[in-house]
């Protein structure tokens, strides 16, 4: 019987990041100073060499994300984090991670924005540029916390799914969670799931980089680890050489998105709140989703069926859940710190089915409860 009392303390969420990076068994930073993800770097260039690990700044968000990739095909766990202005400028780098297949986490601390924006205003603008912010195909995954505890839980899984699949993984936050403070267990070390690379077994005679297995997804041999491999941002054939021929081309694209969407069940991840009965649905994730659970749980107490649909995993989107919500709500309320990002993407799935409204703030200011609870009466 295991009779070691959890340590609890009063965290914040990028305090939590940084250790959820630490427990997936992280071993390298690059990255550089941005508010309101600069407590990440700080922590991690204390933390990373207590346990073997490299911090190291770059000159600027373009050449830390090359070093994650870097870092990454030797062997190491690594991760950047960064913000809005950043993040635009690690697009690049991350279609190169994308097409080459390296795992690695970015984590995005949104603020507001366009350009630098309001620094220390929290925002969640950047939902769209989760998905596509690099030209061409490929997939994504992006994970939003919506609580300190869940900051720790998703940074390592947005590792394990990186490992998994081969692919940078984004762990979508903004700043109110980022620089919130709450309660925070952390778990015993025997309780965190760690997964690691699939790798090649030794002695092939010819190792082929991105020869897929069954699951689509290729071993990946780390460098200086006896295979030699060639690693090109252009499309290439199974053993990483480029190739203009149509049907590698085809193929290498379709098995980069292929790998994720055949695999929904094992990434989707979402929580549902009173929805099993309810008519009015609210869609949200990350902080705002907060005020969304106090509304709702006021409008059940005034007698009024409403729920609440979170998002977990924003990307990729949770197409076939939401379908299956619309087809008994008569509305759906998407509120959002943007313009309207998410709820485009809930009606492109709910089509004209069900009516979609949404709740937009661009002040930098919480979406509070009393206004997503006077979005649900006023569907009433």
């Amino acid at each position: 019987m295991n009779n070691v009392v959890p340590l609890t303390r009063l965290m914040q969420g990028n305090e939590a990041i940084a250790e959820g990076a630490l427990a997936a068994g992280a071993r390298f930073f690059a990255g550089y100073p941005i508010t309101p993800s600069t407590e990440i770097a700080e922590i991690l260039a204390e933390k990373l060499p207590a346990v073997g690990g490299k911090f190291i700044q770059m000159e600027d968000e373009i050449a830390s994300m090359a070093a994650i990739i870097g870092a990454s095909l030797a062997g190491l766990k690594s991760i950047t984090a960064t913000s809005g202005p950043g993040f635009s400028l690690k697009q690049e780098n991350l279609g190169f991670a994308a097409i080459t297949e390296v795992p690695c986490v970015v984590v995005n601390v949104q603020r507001y924005g366009p350009s630098t924006g309001i620094p220390t205003a929290s925002a969640q603008g950047d939902i769209m540029q989760a998905r596509w912010g690099t030209h061409g195909d490929h997939p994504a995954i992006a994970l939003s916390p919506a609580s300190v505890q869940e900051a720790f839980s998703l940074t390592v899984q947005a590792f394990n799914l990186a490992e998994r699949f081969r692919t940078p993984v984004i762990l979508l936050a903004d700043e109110v969670i980022g620089h919130m403070r709450e309660r925070f267990v952390m778990p015993d070390a025997s309780d965190i799931n760690v997964i690691d690379r699939k790798k090649p077994p030794a002695g092939l005679t010819r190792y082929y980089p991105y020869k897929p297995d069954e699951d689509g997804v290729p071993p990946m041999a780390n460098f200086c680890e006896g295979y030699r491999y060639h690693v090109t941002g252009l499309v290439h054939d199974e053993s990483g050489g480029p190739t203009t021929k149509a049907d590698q081309a085809e193929r290498l694209i379709k098995r980069l998105n292929d790998k994720i969407m055949d695999h929904l069940d094992e990434i989707t991840m979402t929580e549902s709140l009173m929805t099993e009965d309810a008519e009015i649905i609210i869609v949200a994730c990350g902080a705002v989703s907060r005020s969304a659970r106090r509304a709702v749980k006021q409008a059940r107490k005034e007698g009024i069926k409403a729920g609440l649909f979170r998002l977990i995993s924003v990307w990729p989107f949770p197409d076939k859940e939401i379908k299956a919500l619309s087809r008994q709500a008569r509305s759906i309320i998407v509120p959002e710190m943007n313009l309207g990002q998410l709820i485009g993407e809930v009606e492109r799935v709910v089509r004209s089915e069900t009516k979609v409204s949404g709740i937009n703030r661009v002040t930098g200011e919480m979406i509070t409860p009393d206004e997503i609870l006077n979005a649900i009466k006023s569907e009433i």
